[in-house]
């Protein structure tokens, strides 16, 4: 089995405390569908800075990873599979899916 990490980029927060508790629900239900198979079941991140050789900045770019999840999995193709169902997508979220190389 390989793993893959599924980053989360964009979509719209919930408009309400009822709206977050639904996105939730959604959530909750597709992780617990994909079983062991996800090995970190998501890890929101917070604030950010850009390091590179012209200095540190603030913010991570146009485009911010906002979140990460973890999957075992046989292949690229099985692990996009696996996570095009994400209801992350329904809030206008883009999601990468990267084989995480062993080193």
């Amino acid at each position: 089995m390989l793993n893959f990490m599924l980053a989360y980029h964009g979509g719209k927060m919930p408009e309400s405390p009822e709206e977050g508790a639904e996105h939730m629900v959604k959530w909750e239900a597709w992780a617990e569908g994909l079983g062991e198979s996800l090995v970190n079941r998501g890890t929101p991140l917070g604030q950010s800075k850009s390091v590179n050789t012209s200095g540190i900045t603030e913010g991570a770019g146009v485009d911010p990873m906002i979140g990460y999840s973890i999957l075992n999995a046989d292949n690229l193709e099985t692990a996009v599979k696996m996570f095009e169902s994400s209801p992350h997508v329904n809030y206008g979220g883009t999601m990468v899916v990267s084989e995480m190389m062993e080193m």
